[in-house]
């Protein structure tokens, strides 16, 4: 049998990619030869079982990024239980008889990068935004029983209110903010999700799941007034690295 030595994400428009350097990188570290690190941007998820099947090459798994995390679980031959619980994949394994395992690390990278910095105070949070990256982010809050509330443009449920919502007395008692939405990163770096940045203190604790730039607006403003403030980089480096496990598990 052949060795399995092909690594990819899959994704859409995704030439600016955080996983491919990062792997590349890695395996130059490691004095790894046999193993490459590909990004596959396709145009729609239903070309992922013809990149699965129907080429030479030998898979060992993959990373799944935007907009293809839930779409890509119908090919699945299985998932992890928290993958299942959180209806989104960003890891897939190969094994040897062809079978897909979807898992989700996602999870793992975001609970160990948020935690460092939480204080007891931050019992109450924000999440901004209700696409696929929030799903990581409720599961971990869930788990760290920290109560929260989801800010969207459209709010369509009993927990999501809506930016105008926006009180003085929600943003004080809520002081964790967590940024799951697009808005700031790179090349858009003078926007930032619409909140009364002026009922933020040195009480609250602002993460952004954004690491393109550095110090997003949205972290800027925090800064500014005293907040305690994170970027994306380290959540995407545990989660990678956890992929980097499930594969050679």
């Amino acid at each position: 049998m052949a060795k399995r030595t092909k690594l990819g994400l899959i994704g859409k428009n995704i030439s600016y990619s955080f996983s491919s350097g990062y792997f590349l990188d890695k395996f130059k570290k490691m004095n790894i030869t046999e193993l490459t690190y590909k990004n596959f941007d396709i145009p729609a998820v239903e070309e992922f079982p013809f990149l699965v099947y129907h080429r030479e090459e030998e898979f060992k798994g993959f990373n799944v990024t935007i907009p293809y995390k839930q779409s890509i679980i119908k090919y699945l031959s299985e998932l992890d239980a928290d993958a299942a619980k959180i209806g989104a994949v960003n890891t897939i394994k190969v094994t040897e008889k062809n079978e897909l395992i979807g898992y989700n690390t996602d999870i793992y990278g975001f609970e160990n990068s948020l935690k460092p910095l939480l204080k007891e105070y931050h019992s109450k949070a924000l999440i901004l935004g209700t696409g696929g990256a929030s799903k990581a982010v409720v599961f971990v809050l869930n788990k760290l029983n920290i109560s929260y509330k989801i800010v969207s443009r459209n709010p369509s449920s009993e927990n999501e209110i809506s930016y105008v919502d926006l009180s003085e007395e929600i943003m004080t008692s809520h002081k964790l903010i967590i940024n799951s939405s697009p808005v700031g990163t790179h090349p858009n770096i003078k926007e930032c999700p619409k909140i009364p940045y002026e009922y933020i203190s040195d009480t609250h604790y602002l993460f952004d799941l954004i690491y393109n730039p550095e110090v997003t607006m949205f972290l800027q403003k925090g800064k500014n007034a005293g907040a305690a403030i994170k970027n994306g980089l380290e959540m995407l480096e545990l989660q990678a690295e956890k992929s980097w496990e499930i594969w050679n598990s």
